[in-house]
């Protein structure tokens, strides 16, 4: 298996329903049938970032090979903590040209889907605990021509979504309990990862795996060994040092971890 940076830009091809162009990303080849191309991708959350000067550290991001932006949207009720809503994510659509992966943590979704594809979200992700209805929300997503995304928390299950997994774009795992930034990586979720990848296949379906919580030089590796293609990165990336130095490092982690892997 040998791995190909892409030039910015690049036209990939349709391996995945979920993201058919792709800005700096890791492709890796593999030899089996179903699993043609590996797309590792950076998605730094910009909750951890300095809204005094959201655009240029995003773009620092972007720059260092993030490939999307993520937006953790939470409202004091589903989680512990208040942070942003659709004014931010169309203040920021102005400054990137990337798509913006908005992360609802909210009671009722569905009420604030409209908004958040008016503000230019791309991608749109509800939680599996916070939907009565977690069909319909995942199509309402899709009519408002955003991709669906699902979420689930370190102690959900991940049969409670064997129902939608063909409806849905990706599969967000969280390796953390949502509401924070900066916490520690729960080891265990790297089992609901693995689970889904067999799912997948059992299936035939074509969702991609994303890892929210805790992603940093340290655990990567192991998410990325896991089955996991998409990670989510805030505290590590907005932290201390250069935004750009530090999705470049994540991605050397995750190469070398597809290496081993191969």
């Amino acid at each position: 298996m040998q791995p190909v940076n892409r030039p910015i830009r690049a036209s990939l091809p349709t391996t995945s329903r979920a993201y058919r162009k792709c800005y700096n990303v890791l492709e890796f080849q593999w030899n089996t049938p179903r699993e043609k191309l590996v797309l590792i991708e950076i998605a730094p959350s910009i909750l951890s970032a300095d809204f005094a000067r959201l655009a240029e550290d995003a773009n620092a991001a972007l720059r260092g090979g993030a490939t999307l932006l993520h937006v953790d949207v939470m409202d004091g009720h589903f989680v512990p903590n208040i942070t942003i809503g659709p004014p931010v994510v169309a203040c920021l659509r102005k400054a990137v040209d990337v798509p913006l992966d908005c992360h609802l943590m909210i009671e009722n979704p569905d009420e604030y889907i409209p908004a958040f594809a008016d503000a230019g979200a791309n991608w749109v992700t509800v939680h599996q605990e916070a939907c009565v209805h977690l069909n319909r929300s995942l199509e309402l997503i899709r009519s408002h021509g955003m991709r669906p995304g699902v979420a689930i928390n370190p102690a959900t299950p991940v049969q409670t979504l064997g129902e939608v997994l063909d409806i849905v774009d990706h599969v967000l795992v969280m390796s953390v309990n949502p509401g924070f930034g900066g916490q520690t990586f729960i080891a265990s979720t790297l089992e609901k990862v693995r689970k889904l990848a067999t799912m997948r296949n059992a299936k035939g379906v074509d969702f991609r795996i994303e890892m929210d919580g805790g992603i940093d030089l340290e655990t990567i590796g192991a998410a990325v060994r896991a089955g996991t293609e998409i990670f989510v990165s805030g505290s590590h990336v907005f932290g201390k040092g250069d935004p750009a130095s530090k999705v470049e490092g994540l991605l050397k982690a995750a190469q070398d971890a597809l290496l081993q892997r191969a």
